[in-house]
Order: structure tokens, then sequence, then C-alpha cells
């Protein structure tokens, strides 16, 4: 409640060092004018490195000081902020802050997209229009007197979801990209994962979106006459695997509900032989704007755009937790999922147990608008789960109408459950969760790896009373350690398992959930229901 009503954010005065110009014009082939804000170093003619932020925000939102205070964007207060950060005045939402890149001898660009801001036209989000838009502007940037020719781009959620297209370009000036924390597929990762439709934050931000910059498409519009993943979300898509530049990709654990999955997807999909990951379970703008993550962006950016040797990044940074607050570990790893992970199958039995054995056939009912089939697994040795989880089901439903099935994963101990960060600033998630509306089953052959599943959400195959169908939900990734005696609890629910609510519940996410009828989950030999989870062998 505190930190919603006074969020702990610090904001200082840009200082003499760092040098101004506003409304930098740039025109466009078409002869649409964008225009920016530059940041350099004071007295420093260049050649400078440059960064590059792109967005519809606008630049020029940012901390004013009004009667002695500070005035912050409102988000910092619904997205409680559990730790403390500072920022510059000159800081606009989810942008790097450009007077501590400025003192360390870079440029730095923010840019007003197509509409949005003082840049002139409509614009048009998550399209090839902006992506060559942002190109044309790096190679201005590369062409400046202060410029040594070489950019990278920067951002957190759409200023690094608007990256992605413009490196599958390939402008040549562009040196490395660092998406820190931005979603790849706004149909699966955010507007309707596993094919179910979230209608709370991204509501919230389709209305803001249309508020603060003049759009082209009216999306939330658009989005309900397209309900299953047709050409037209595919057309928001970046194509990774034409991406080559350098990149390094913030891969929190915590922003499940938005941009988790979507930034794995691109450390693993993208052809750059240079490309690394940052993982953490800590709050987002605590981490994007603290010491360790500013060190690995400096590190990056200092090797791929200012040409200069840096300390060299680990492929990918792995941050364990027990627990909300606290570290376990953070080590060096090469890949996702780890190559050495000891897949273990955990199996529904009766009584709501999780066992290792393939138990007798069995079966259990649940009411999808207001109950959960809950089993449990109890640790007899400490036990890392690093990875993806994967859920296997033979679901049956009566009297459901378009049901959906909403998956948590919970860890427990001496009898209490064990939060974790989440999106939204929520310090009471789960280990991972996952969702599936039934209708849209059908896995994906191609996109499919052995232990992540992937669904087309492009056929339906509605329900039919009292048939039986085997699913497959894929589950957000963690790293988490499980002590010995402690618990793993599966939920699985017809709707989203955490509540709404602004200051103790995961406000604003909403999930349309199941409105009627009964789930029966069945399991014979030959025909599990499993929990598939990823155990790391401790050395």
């Amino acid at each position: 409640m505190a930190a919603a009503l006074r969020p702990p954010v610090t904001v200082y005065p840009m200082p003499a060092d760092v040098t101004k110009q506003e409304d930098v014009a740039v025109t466009m082939r078409d002869g649409v004018t964008l225009r920016l804000n530059l940041f350099r170093p004071a007295g420093v003619d260049g050649p400078l490195p440059a960064l590059l932020s792109a967005h519809p925000y606008g630049k020029d939102a940012v901390p004013r000081l009004k009667r002695g205070r500070w005035s912050l964007n409102p988000q910092f207060r619904i997205m409680n902020q559990p730790e403390a950060l500072r920022i510059s005045d000159q800081t606009s939402w989810e942008a790097p802050d450009p007077v501590w890149w400025a003192q360390r001898g870079y440029a730095v660009i923010n840019l007003d997209t197509r509409g949005g801001g003082h840049s002139e036209g409509r614009g048009e989000l998550f399209s090839d229009q902006e992506a060559d838009d942002i190109s044309q502007v790096i190679a201005w940037a590369a062409q400046q007197p202060w410029s040594n020719g070489r950019i990278g781009m920067l951002g957190v959620s759409y200023l690094a979801i608007s990256q992605y297209k413009v490196a599958a370009l390939s402008p040549p000036a562009l040196k490395a990209i660092c998406p820190w924390e931005g979603f790849t597929d706004g149909y699966r990762d955010f507007f309707t994962p596993g094919g179910v439709v979230e209608d709370g934050f991204a509501r919230v931000w389709l209305f803001l979106s249309r508020r603060v910059a003049r759009l082209k498409t009216n999306l939330a519009a658009e989005r309900r006459l397209h309900p299953l993943r047709d050409e037209w979300w595919e057309a928001f898509t970046p194509d990774l695997s034409k991406i080559t530049v350098p990149m390094l990709v913030c891969t929190s654990f915590s922003d499940n509900n938005l941009h988790s999955v979507g930034s794995m997807r691109a450390f693993q999909r993208v052809a750059s032989a240079d490309r690394y990951a940052f993982t953490h379970r800590g709050a987002k703008w605590a981490t994007f704007y603290g010491a360790e993550a500013r060190a690995h962006q400096l590190a990056f950016f200092d090797r791929h755009v200012r040409d200069a040797e840096s300390a060299r990044l680990p492929r990918l940074r792995l941050e364990i937790r027990d627990r909300l607050d606290h570290v376990v570990e953070v080590r060096d790893e090469q890949e996702w999922p780890l190559a050495r992970t000891a897949w273990r199958q955990l199996h529904l039995a009766a009584g709501g147990a999780l066992i290792e054995t393939e138990p007798p056939a069995g079966n259990v009912t649940f009411d999808l608008r207001r109950e959960a089939a809950a089993f449990e697994y109890r640790f007899r040795e400490d036990a890392e789960l690093s990875g993806p989880m994967t859920l296997r089901l033979n679901v049956a439903t009566t009297g459901a109408k378009d049901p959906r099935l909403f998956v948590a994963v919970e860890k427990w101990s001496h009898g209490r459950r064990v939060p974790f960060e989440g999106s939204y600033g929520y310090g009471r998630d789960s280990v991972a969760q996952g969702r599936l509306r039934l209708a849209l089953r059908e896995l994906d052959a191609e996109l499919s790896t052995p232990h992540q599943p992937e669904h087309t959400f492009q056929t339906l195959e509605p329900m039919r009373d009292g048939v039986e169908v085997e699913v497959r939900i894929p589950l957000s990734s963690s790293a988490t350690l499980f002590e010995s005696g402690s618990s793993l609890r599966l939920l699985i629910a017809g709707r989203y398992p955490q509540p709404r609510n602004p200051f103790f519940g995961h406000f604003p996410t909403h999930y349309r959930p199941s409105t009627s009828g009964t789930a029966t989950l069945s399991w014979r030999a030959g025909q599990p229901c499993s929990l598939e989870i990823p155990v790391i062998p401790r050395e």
C-alpha cells in the first residue's frame, strides 16, 4: 500500500556534464518527419557510440518537479515497486536513463515513433512500417558527425519489442540489440496466451496507447475479429531466424504474464552467434536500473557498439531463488533448457498425490467455476528445478461452454506457500503457470520441441460432453530450489488461480475464465496424467 502511494523511486536532475537536443527532426522517405531527443556527454564532439530507444509513449513524458516533489508515471503505482531505484529527470517510461549512459560516453536517442509524441503521421504498432522507420533513423544517426557509425538499441517492454523487427531487417549500422523483457508473439505471449483472452492489462494498455499516440488501427477492436492466430496476428510477429546481430536479452522469470515466455523464445531462436541472456526473478524496474544489470548492458554495448574490449559475458546468466527475496546462486550456463537436465515425470494419483511411478487407474472431478484439483509432491532431497515444465492431461468436460484450464505450480514449506515475484510487482506469484482453451488444443508439430510444446491456435475443436481428449499445457520457465522436505503443489482450475486485487492480488491481470460445467481428469495404464519437471543434477 505504501509503495503504491509513494513508490521508492528517487529522481535526480540532469547535470551540466550532459547536453540535450530536443525535437531533432528526421524525415522519412515518404515525407513524414519523426522527432527525437538526443543526449550526449558535454564537451565531446565525437565520435560516439549511440543507443536508440523507439516507442509511441512520448519521449517527453518524463518526471516533473511540482511543488518540491517529483511526479512519476502512474504505472509506477499501478505496478507496485517492491525495491528502490534511481533515475534522472530525463528518463521516459521503460527507457534507459540517458544521463547515466551519456556519462559513460554514449549518445542516447529517444525516438517518438510515427504518430507518437511530436512525430508526424499515424502509427501502426508492431508493424513493418514502424521497423522501417526505425531503420531509417538508425541510418541517419550513423551518418551524423558526432557518431562512430555504430548504433545499438535498448529498452524494456514495447521498447524491447520494437527491436526485433528492426534487427530482422539487418540495417548495416545496427550493431547490437538489448531487448530487456519483450514478448515476441503477441497472440501467444500476451493477448491470448494458451488461446485464452487476456482482457485485464491488455485492455488497459490498448486504451492508454490510443490516448498517447495517433494510430491507424484500433487494435482493441481488431483483436476481437481475430480470435484465432491467423495472418493478422502473424503480421505482428518478428521472424527471429533473421536476427543475426549480437543480442543481450533479459528473460526474467518474474514477468510470466507479459514477456518472460517470448523473451526466452528470442534467446532460443535468433540466429545471432553472439547472443546472451540475463535471467532474474527480482523487481522489474529495480533490476533494469540496478548496478548488475547495467554492468551487463555496458559490457555488451562496449564490445559491440563502442567496439572496445570489455568483460566477456556468460551465454546465460542464471539466477536461482528459493523464495521471493533470496538468491541461492548465480551461475553461468550455455543454453536453455540446460543440456544436463534430468527430466522427471510426476504422475497424478488418487488422494491428491504426485508420484514418480504410474499409479492405478483413477480420476478426479472439479467444478470449473469454483474449485481446483490439487496435487502435491514432497522432495526427499534438495532439488533445483531450472527450466520449463509441461503438464499432460486426459480431460473430459460436462456442461462446460468453451472450457479453459489454468495451471499453477507452487512451492510449499513448513505448511506455508512460498511466494515469488511476478508481473506488475506482484510479490505472491507461483513458481510457474500456464493455461489452455481446450478447443485450441491442437499442437504445432513444427514449433513444438520435446520439452516445450506449442499450439497452433488456428483450429477450433470444441469439447463435447463426456468425450475425453489428451492435452499438453506448457508452463512458464523458472529457476527454483526446493529444499528437502518442501513440496511442489500443482493446481488445475477453470479460472486464473490468483485474486484480482490492486493491493494483494495480481492486478490488473484478467484472463477470461470458464463459465460453467465440470472437468474430469483421468489416468490409467499407458495413459497417465503427468507433470514433467526439470531437475538439475547437483554437483
